[in-house]
């Protein structure tokens, strides 16, 4: 009897065995790795034929002049600049221009900037200046640049530049360190960024090059009509068209679909996951096999780009993601439905945002390209929240799903910047750029300056305060006359003071600096606080299957998404809270948002954060 037992026993563990390889359960299978996960799919991919192209950003260089500085200039000594820069003056004809160049108002300067992949003809972009080594200015505050053609450049020998094709204007205010002065800091004084200053004259190419052993022009034409299948944008006269054309045997263009426009790594990702033949049984098949994969951390990301690869016929398996109790799981799956414009992503993508600092950058710039209510009502309630990033990260991905949207849409302040006073609750607070677009937000209309103060707004403007109640806001130029505004210590009333009196994006930002500095601020005062990618996840190990002998563990795992041009880029990662003495940082010079030059470039985060 014990033995018939024991064999019925052994009969049917054994079943188990065999039996349980069928039966996935997402909590016993977190160990595996993405190969085990895979699985044998037997549908072709684009990405399996063919690779990205001009997913590299592209460096542009000019050299070029500013001007309107106060007797901070120099004349350029004898140099390849120097002669580039003539030749570029003769040809405009500018009169007498070694007579200009000789002026202290003036200083040579090197230009850079960076053309990100996928930008179109019209869209802006931020560029670097500096002086020269062994030049004499002592700064560039205050100063304006000239209008200059950006290039390829390459130096072939000391006195000779090799120049390409024009692929941009830039212009506008140039922004120096508002802590660096002359006198003590002069290498710093002479370097700067024009916000927005760069303006792209055309656009350039994405698209996908075929693998030399698939390049012929029945796999770039099959390559194409997969692509066209699944997106499509549409052109002059509301006519839809597909976004992908092959022109040769080799490489096949792709438009930017709208959706993705702040995020073009993404959209090469997505589109190298369309499949490029597939029956109705591999269909489902498939979609039978990316949601195994999307149940299971360790291949959800995957997973779920493929499946917004499919389309609309990927979102029950997204659906089933968003219901999952896995972090991980529940972002991918919001995400990529951000992506296919469904209303189910919004609240799980505003609780990443608010909870995740990992997923924050991906989940705001994913409601940002959706265009439904939900999102908007979730980047809203976000602008209240504590975290200083989220709010303001929040009201960029309102500007970018509609920048004419009451709630964001602000106004052009001196043609110089544009300037928002969004009505919030939560603690007043500030925020500058220093990358992107020259901008000044306030986050509660009442903000107000304390007294008494003395604080600088560039070389020329001066702003005193003895009495709460009157601010005068004063003028001093060579050879004009004096100019003087008495408002109250409203920072608004003082911005458009300083603004009024011909103050530039700089002014604004050096007067409110010191003001923070100074303690006469009481708001939050915040320089680029932006959500940023290369966090690290904290996944914790699941306790129920845990052996005894063995405590749950927590490890930082990186998500793979590319970071959103939406937020630009930063070299380290920020901390999410500001402690209490936050508010009274400097701006330093030792990184930058984009980093455009083969130095260390020079605009750095907001440091004592």
């Amino acid at each position: 009897m014990r033995s018939s037992w024991a064999s019925s026993l052994a009969i049917f563990l054994c079943g188990l065995t065999f039996c349980g390889c069928s039966v996935w359960n997402p909590l016993t299978r977190r160990s595996q790795s993405p190969d085990e996960l895979a699985g044998d799919s037997k549908v072709k991919l684009v990405g399996d034929m063919a690779v990205p192209y001009g997913e590299f950003p592209v460096k542009v260089e000019a050299v070029g002049l500013v001007s309107k500085l106060p007797g901070t200039g120099s004349d350029p000594i004898p140099s390849v600049y120097r002669a580039a820069l003539l030749s570029d003056m003769k040809a405009r004809n500018v009169a007498r221009p070694n007579e200009v160049l000789a002026s202290k108002n003036t200083a040579l300067v090197i230009i850079m900037g960076v053309l990100r992949p996928g930008i179109q003809k019209g869209d802006t972009f931020d560029v670097e200046v500096r002086t020269p080594s062994r030049d004499e200015t002592t700064s560039l505050r205050g100063g304006w640049l000239m209008e200059a053609r950006l290039k390829e450049l390459a130096v072939l020998n000391d006195s000779q530049l090799h120049e390409g094709r024009v692929w941009g204007l830039a212009e506008g205010a140039v922004l120096v360190d508002p802590s660096a002065g002359a006198e003590k800091d002069r290498a710093q004084a002479c370097r700067g960024r024009v916000l927005g200053g760069g303006r792209a004259t055309r656009s350039r190419s994405l698209g996908l090059v075929l693998k030399p052993e698939h390049q012929n022009v029945f796999n770039a034409s099959l390559v194409a009509s997969a692509i066209n299948k699944r997106f499509h944008a549409t052109t002059g006269g509301n006519i839809e068209d597909g976004v992908a054309k092959a022109h040769t045997d080799q490489y096949v263009e792709l438009a930017v679909h709208p959706r993705y426009k702040d995020n073009v790594q993404r959209y090469m990702q997505v589109v190298r996951s369309i499949a490029l033949r597939e029956t109705p049984a591999e269909r489902l098949e498939h979609l039978a096999l990316l949601e195994r994969q999307l149940l299971d951390p360790i291949t959800a990301g995957r997973a779920a780009r493929q499946l917004e690869a499919i389309g609309r016929d990927g979102v029950d398996v997204l659906g089933k993601g968003i219901a999952s109790p896995d972090a991980e799981v529940r972002f991918y799956s919001a995400e990529a439905l951000a992506y296919l414009d469904r209303s189910e992503a919004a609240k799980p993508l505003g609780q990443a945002a608010l909870e995740q600092p990992a997923f924050r950058v991906f989940a705001l710039t994913a409601l940002s390209a959706m265009n439904d209510y939900a999102a908007y009502e979730q980047l809203c309630s976000l602008l209240n929240v504590p975290s200083a990033e989220t709010r303001y990260g929040a009201f960029r991905a309102l500007w970018a799903m509609n920048p004419a949207d009451r709630m964001v849409r602000g106004e052009t302040l001196g043609d110089e910047f544009s300037y928002h006073v969004l009505a919030t609750t939560s603690t007043p607070m500030i925020h500058v750029t220093r990358s992107t677009r020259p901008e000044v937000v306030l986050f509660g209309e009442d903000q107000r300056f304390g007294v008494p103060l003395m604080l600088e707004a560039g070389p020329r403007i001066r702003v005193n305060g003895e009495r709460d109640d009157q601010i005068s806001v004063s003028k001093f130029a060579i050879g004009e006359p004096d100019q003087k505004r008495i408002v109250s210590n409203k920072v608004d009333d003082v911005i458009r003071a300083i603004v009024d009196l011909g103050g530039t994006y700089p002014d604004v930002v050096q007067a409110l600096q010191q003001a923070k500095t100074n303690g006469v601020l009481a708001s939050r005062f915040e320089v680029d606080s932006l959500p940023d990618a290369g966090r690290k996840f904290e996944r914790v190990a699941d306790e129920n299957h845990q052996s005894e002998e063995v405590e749950p563990t927590r490890t930082g795992w990186l998500t793979g998404n590319p970071l959103p041009s939406l937020f630009g880029k930063k070299k380290e990662v920020q901390a999410d809270e500001a402690g209490p003495d936050a508010d009274a940082a400097k701006i330093n010079l030792d990184d930058s948002a984009e980093d455009i030059s083969p130095r260390k470039s020079f605009f750095a985060r907001m440091t004592g954060r």
